[in-house]
């Protein structure tokens, strides 16, 4: 039976303040907080409420036959909590209804799998914590950022505890092979990979609104006619996009949610169903191998990294930033660690390039992608000199890798000796409990005879002659004689 994985992406921009060269050293706040209020109020006022709304009344109507995934990165997260709560009960409410699944994906919505590892470890499992604390279930399968994958990520992926991972179903990746099946990591056969159907999600989320598109206008019979036409053997077919595309890219008053109301309904009059990545990674088995040597992604038409790294400016931006990763990965400095997760933020790269894609950018406070250098550059430099406060730069890598072993070995030690202190204290409880109990049968053995014994004793005592009236009678009579 032919499946559709329905996935959205949920990223907010972190937007940097105008920065200037003698603010160096002396302003270490680099946000604009109007930009980010007001950038989250739109986008939740005509999107995330909206679009979650939606949802969750097709899930409460379908019966339980409609399904989604979401994902959500930490810095948005941060920013609902602050500026759009709504969402978050939202949130809470689709996932409530036992229809969604919530998937994991880097903390800071950043490229740190393209540069450090122990960075990219870190931030997926400090986020993993948050969906489970959130959402109540820890998370299974894994997204990153902008779908960026490689042989070498899976692996890494693979390695964390995840049974399957979203990427983009690129041609040149893919040769002759079709998207609409489930593959697995060159590297790590356990993991299973779900590819996007680039085509049927640009249909919606970049074209659905075009006038000028051949298919204009799309109705949701038309759109499950083209899945049903796919070959019979393929059986999975992945549409992802960022939840802003119905309301953002897509406004509303082109119908886009009433078109993603009618998908279901369209869906089932064809055998179609919907399904959840772990449920479809748990149930079809992979039928090949996937070999991706270089980093691919979901950004442009060639689907790889040089959106953000396509230049010298980002190349060097890129390099400044990871060169401080194990300093920044020693600190405790909670101010140093969020705008760590802040300047991380792909977009922050993406501001930079230089390509023509045929799509207009917007750069936010940028004129150009060398303002945003400038900008950006500004920034980091004072943000390594507070790095370098705390972890000198004269301390050469050798002591400083040195260090860190010593850090990650005394880490390791204490989760033994933590593992031990558990297994004792049950050990503590279940002789404590063996001991109540050998008291309470003690107890009772004890009660026992002497209940006995007392039962004995009134059963064998002599019984107190009776008086006869006659005789007290007789000897009364004698004494008046």
């Amino acid at each position: 039976m032919r499946t559709i994985c329905l996935y959205f992406e949920i990223h907010q921009i972190i937007h940097l303040k105008r920065y200037r060269f003698f603010d160096i050293g002396n302003d270490h706040y680099y946000y604009d907080d109007y930009a980010n209020e007001t950038g989250m109020n739109e986008v939740a006022e005509r999107s995330y409420i909206p679009a979650l709304s939606t949802l969750i009344e097709m899930a409460k109507n379908s019966g339980g036959a409609f399904k989604v995934a979401l994902s959500i990165s930490g810095v948005a997260l941060e920013q609902l909590e602050i500026h759009a709560p709504a969402v978050i009960d939202l949130l809470h409410q689709l996932n409530d209804t036992g229809c969604c699944e919530f998937l994991c994906e880097p903390y800071s919505h950043g490229l740190s799998s393209l540069a450090n590892e122990e960075c990219f470890r870190e931030e997926v499992l400090r986020q993993r914590d948050k969906m489970k604390q959130m959402f109540g279930k820890e998370p299974k399968v894994f997204r990153n950022s902008s779908l960026i994958y490689s042989d070498e990520i899976g692996g890494l992926v693979a390695s964390m505890g995840f049974k399957g991972m979203l990427t983009e179903g690129a041609k040149h990746a893919l040769g002759w092979k079709s998207p609409h099946y489930v593959y697995h990591c060159n590297q790590a056969p356990s993991l299973k990979l779900l590819l996007r159907d680039f085509k049927l999600s640009d249909d919606i989320s970049l074209r659905f609104s075009n006038s000028d598109w051949a298919e204009y206008p799309l109705f949701a019979d038309k759109y499950i006619n083209w899945i049903d036409a796919l070959p019979q053997e393929e059986q999975v077919v992945n549409i992802f996009m960022e939840l802003s595309a119905l309301g953002m890219s897509q406004p509303l008053s082109s119908n886009i949610l009433e078109f993603l109301k009618a998908l279901p309904e369209c869906a089932k009059a064809k055998g179609i169903t919907f399904s959840t990545p772990t449920e479809i990674v748990t149930k079809l088995k992979s039928v090949s191998q996937l070999d991706v040597a270089y980093p691919m992604s979901w950004v442009d038409e060639e689907r790889d990294t040089s959106c953000w790294l396509g230049n010298v400016m980002q190349r060097e931006a890129f390099n400044k930033l990871y060169s401080v990763a194990e300093r920044v990965h020693l600190s405790d400095d909670r101010r140093i660690k969020q705008d760590w997760d802040y300047l991380q933020a792909s977009n922050n790269f993406r501001f930079m390039t230089t390509k023509n894609n045929g799509m207009w950018l917007n750069r936010g406070i940028y004129d150009s992608p060398y303002d945003a250098f400038t900008n950006y550059m500004n920034i980091l430099a004072d943000f390594i000199k507070r790095v370098d406060s705390l972890y000198p730069s004269d301390v050469d890598s050798e002591e400083l890798n040195s260090l860190l072993t010593t850090i990650k070995n005394q880490g390791d030690e204490i989760t033994e000796l933590e593992k031990e202190v558990e297994k004792l204290q049950a050990k503590v409880a279940k002789e404590a409990a063996k001991k109540t109990t050998a008291k309470k049968q003690t107890a009772a053995a004890t009660k026992e005879p002497v209940a006995k014994a007392a039962t004995k004793k009134a059963a064998t005592k002599p019984a107190e002659p009776k008086k006869s009236g006659g005789r007290a009678k007789k000897v009364a009579a004698k004494k008046e004689e």
